[in-house]
């Protein structure tokens, strides 16, 4: 059963399929959106999809008439750079993309993000679609946010492009290996934590479940979590406001990723960290206790991180933090949970404050 829901931008607005073997039929879904068969299209996807769903997508848009070329990244953060960037650019040139061309992400949310910003500065820009292969890029395939990282801060080069569709084919996921399916859960969880109570306890009574990939189980999650996103997503598309509750834990995390090399911590991990170290926050700030001590449980059935690796250096934490887009005018912008499925965005929160959460974090039992 293929589940769709809509991203509601007016006329930019834009379907989410979510159901298993979408890429069965993928050419059809090409040509329901009027994507073009007289221009080119460029796939771009990593070393580890690649092998495994490449040769498929190229094979079943040929046989419909689409003209494909692809490009293969280096898997993981490190592809996120500038350098990479222009190399896929220099591809779409070799392979002829014009203004009526596709650019096409095959992967997860390292390969969406990258070939999003391609499509977003590509001949100022041209049509996009998102096929995720993980269950972390049911977050950052919707919603436009497209970016490559620069060594001190990530994400901080990017712009704003939404996709033509997300086609979002379950199967895959049941090839990723065990840590990519824990830290794309963290994701997930976070949606309920933000906006939805009764989804955050949902997730933690199907801890077993969701790590084991039950396609049942998975599919309702993702659909949650992508309704979630999509309904944030629709009422703040530019994060002048709302959209920035969707940033629960990522100012910590996103500081842990740029310390330890994006690759010690992943994404899913790092965020995981962050939750409950807003949750800390949260309790310092007057707030139920239960906050935190539920926060902490539900990461831990999950077999997340909770605490931040004793041997990051707080200072370099503080200064990835002080890069990032959510600190400003000497406060920063920071996503506080006021009881489990809601948060407040408080814009004034003190560095010194969130410098003894990072602290208290490396302790946490």
């Amino acid at each position: 059963m293929i589940k769709e829901l809509t991203v509601d931008l007016g006329e930019r607005s834009y379907p989410i399929y979510i159901g298993e073997g979408l890429l069965e039929n993928i050419a059809s879904y090409f040509e329901k959106h009027g994507i073009s068969k007289g221009s080119p299209l460029l796939i771009v996807t990593d070393g580890q999809v690649g092998p495994h769903y490449l040769e498929g997508v190229l094979e079943r848009l040929g046989t419909a008439g689409y003209q494909a070329a692809s490009y293969t990244v280096t898997a993981g953060e490190k592809s996120k750079s500038l350098a990479v960037l222009e190399d896929v650019i220099g591809a779409a040139l070799e392979a002829g993309l014009d203004r009526k061309s596709a650019v096409v992400a095959l992967g997860g949310g390292v390969v969406g993000d990258l070939a999003g910003f391609v499509a977003a500065s590509y001949m100022r820009g041209v049509r996009f679609i998102q096929i995720p292969t993980t269950i972390l890029a049911h977050d950052s395939s919707v919603g436009g946010k497209v970016a490559v990282n620069h060594p001190l801060a990530k994400n901080i080069i990017g712009a704003f492009h939404q996709p033509e569709m997300v086609l979002y084919d379950t199967s895959t996921l049941q090839s990723l290996p065990d840590r990519e399916v824990r830290g794309g859960l963290s994701e997930m969880i976070k949606h309920g934590l933000i906006w939805d109570a009764d989804f955050a306890y949902w997730c933690e009574d199907n801890a077993e479940r969701l790590v084991g990939l039950d396609p049942e189980a998975l599919q309702y999650g993702l659909y949650k979590g992508c309704s979630v996103k999509a309904a944030v997503v629709s009422q703040d598309e530019r994060e002048n406001d709302l959209r920035a509750i969707l940033n629960l834990g990522h100012t910590i995390g996103h500081a842990l990723e740029a310390v330890a090399g994006y690759g010690e911590l992943t994404h899913g991990e790092a965020i995981a960290i962050g939750m409950v170290g807003a949750a800390r926050l949260s309790v310092k700030l007057g707030h139920p206790e239960e906050i935190h001590t539920i926060t902490k449980r539900i990461f831990e059935k999950f077999g997340l991180p909770v605490r931040i690796p004793a041997h990051l250096d707080t200072d370099a934490i503080m200064r990835a933090m002080m890069h990032d887009k959510k600190f400003g005018e000497g406060r920063m912008v920071y996503i506080v949970p006021v009881a489990i499925g809601k948060v407040e965005i408080n814009k004034q929160m003190d560095p010194k404050l969130v410098r003894e959460i990072v602290d208290e974090l490396k302790q946490e039992d």
